[in-house]
Formats: C-alpha cells, structure tokens, sequence
C-alpha cells in the first residue's frame, strides 16, 4: 500500500474526528454551559481519546470557538439553502427576517452567548472569541444583504440591516429564559413594515 492511499484514509479520519468533536462541544455548551463544558466531557461524549482531542484543539478556548466557527459556517450554509426556494415577490422580505430569527433562537446563538458571557472574564476565550465574532458577524451581515436583494450603496440600507440583526439579536436574548414568542410575533411584524419602507428604492 502507498504512502499516498494510506493518507488519504488518515486525513477523512482526523476531519471525522474534528466534526464530532466540534458537534460535542456545541451539544456540551448547550447542555451544561461555559463552567460544565470540559474538554474531557466534550472528548468523552465525541468517543474520541483525550489524546486525540488535545492533538487537534490543545485549549477548551480553541476547542470552543473552532466549534461555533464550524456552526457559523454550517448554519450560514443551511440559510443559503433555505433561501434559494424562497420565491421573490413582497412576500420574501417577511420569510427571510423568520427565516434570520430562527438563526437567533437555534443552537448556534444558545453556544455563542455561552461563550460571550463567559469571554467577558476570561482572558483567553476573549482573545480567540473577539476576532471570530468580527467574522460571523460580517458574514451574517453580508448574507442577509444577499438574502433581501438589497443594495447597500442606497444611503440607509445598511444601517436598517444592521438593526434588523440587532434587534433580532435582542430578541433571541429576551426568548432565552422565558417562551417570549407573542411579544416576538407582535414587534417583527411592525419591525417588518419599516423595514420594507426603509429598502424600498
């Protein structure tokens, strides 16, 4: 057997690994939070050695935010996917804000405000946290601009962009603790209306 074809197998093992142990951390900050998410109970629930886990994410910091680098991308992904049987028409702008506000009630948004909590006093997981975060968010923001066929050369489109992922942002925390989905409905069905004065040409 070649060097080559012995690889191969190699590498599809060790991105196989990654994915489940990216896939545990995210179950893990879900489930237990920052305080309960240990690499060892992310390696244990992965079914992959400490060793291997340490080989491939030597700090829970690097462990926790390749992991929501992972989701980001995944979830960005699926929204691409969603949005492309959506037809156009008026209709669009009212599926593509439910379609964006589940993305801040899901998996994703739960592990990432696990780790901005936590980041606020941990030196480490601020530093690895604070670049990521610039990404996605740029990302998410370019996605939804791409999502509503807008232009952001018009003055004010991208500041109404921008608020429709804040104030989705502030609702996804206002739904954490509490089923907060009435108030929800009621402020983006107005939220909506402006929004479609806003980007109308």
């Amino acid at each position: 057997m070649s060097a080559a074809s012995t690889r191969v197998p190699q590498q599809e093992r060790s991105r196989a690994t990654q994915a489940r142990l990216l896939e545990a951390t995210v179950d893990c900050l879900i489930e237990h939070g920052w305080s309960g998410t240990t690499t060892t109970v992310v390696a244990a629930r992965a079914g992959v050695s400490r060793g291997a886990q340490l080989h491939h994410y030597p700090t829970k910091a690097a462990l926790v935010t390749a992991a929501v680098a992972h989701l980001a991308e995944r979830r960005a992904a699926e929204l691409r996917t969603e949005a492309e049987a959506m037809p156009a028409g008026p209709q669009r702008l009212d599926r593509v804000i439910d379609l964006l506000g589940v993305a801040f009630t899901g998996p994703l948004f739960v592990a990432a405000l696990e780790l901005w909590v936590a980041a606020r006093t941990d030196r480490e997981l601020r530093d690895a946290l604070v670049p990521l975060e610039a990404t996605v968010g740029r990302e998410m923001h370019r996605l939804t601009v791409a999502l509503l066929g807008v232009d952001e050369r018009r003055p004010g489109v991208r500041e109404a962009v921008q608020a429709t992922l804040d104030l989705l942002r502030g609702l996804g925390v206002a739904n954490l603790l509490n089923d907060d989905s009435a108030r929800r409905t009621a402020l983006l069905t107005t939220w909506k209306r402006q929004l479609a004065t806003l980007l109308t040409p």
